[in-house]
């Protein structure tokens, strides 16, 4: 993306890697949920809401998989069985919606609690700010829940980031590496495609956002998985989002 092309009127970031460091994300948030979905489950097991959850989670293809490593899985449905699943599913950083789901609910009483404050990069705040500040929209994308992406801005290290965000999308609307995803996310958002402005630091969901019209451009910040030299020749690659700073409005 050249000096010229530096505008948008949609920012649409991820959250991982992109705003927020890769090791809040597996070594505070999802430590959590594996610690607390125990208790979260025995707490609310004959809500409504954890009913819905644990029915969904026994939608998924690899409810059956587990199942079939137990030794002796229990006769009847139970907070056990479903605690030793959703850990499974964490440990293979599966993204699977309802489990996305309960853990937004688990760190959503981490949260409220002040055990949890969400990570994010320092030049983030000041990022928002400027592209708020220039007319631009700013919304999030994240396999993580619409729930969690909230939790982790109204919470953050930097106060209360909310405010500077109108659009939230998380798998509900398609999986990030898939074209049909972005383009539902463009139609949401009532923008054309080439007027959105994706940043990641996976390049397979930049391809998918390019594929639909998007613009994208890669994060290397630091913990990210290394770019090869054919992604960096493909993409703009950026260590932080100081050198966007400047978005301007077509």
């Amino acid at each position: 993306m050249t000096t010229t092309e530096r505008v948008a009127k949609v920012v649409l970031v991820d959250i991982e890697g992109t705003t927020t460091s890769i090791s809040f994300v597996h070594d505070v948030l999802f430590p959590y949920a594996k610690e607390n979905v125990n208790k979260f489950l025995r707490d609310s097991w004959k809500s409504d809401d954890t009913k819905q959850i644990v029915q969904d989670l026994q939608q998924v293809p690899q409810f059956a998989d587990y199942k079939d490593t137990l030794s002796a899985p229990p006769a009847e449905l139970d907070a056990e069985l479903i605690t030793g699943f959703v850990r499974y599913l964490i440990d293979k950083d599966l993204k699977v919606t309802p489990m996305k789901t309960l853990q937004g609910l688990i760190w959503a009483q981490g949260y409220a609690s002040g055990k949890l404050k969400g990570h994010v990069y320092e030049d983030v705040p000041a990022a928002f700010q400027a592209w708020r500040d220039a007319g631009l929209r700013i919304g999030v994308y994240s396999s993580g829940s619409v729930a969690a992406q909230k939790l982790i801005f109204g919470h953050s290290i930097a106060g209360d980031l909310m405010t500077h965000l109108s659009a939230y999308f998380d798998t509900h609307v398609g999986h990030k590496q898939e074209q049909q995803s972005y383009e539902n996310i463009a139609k949401s958002l009532e923008v054309a495609p080439e007027q959105i402005l994706f940043l990641t630091d996976i390049p397979g969901e930049a391809a998918a956002a390019r594929s639909a019209g998007l613009k994208a451009i890669l994060l290397q910040r630091p913990g990210n998985a290394p770019l090869t030299d054919s992604q960096k020749s493909t993409y703009e690659v950026i260590p932080d989002f100081k050198p966007l700073y400047n978005l301007q409005l077509p």
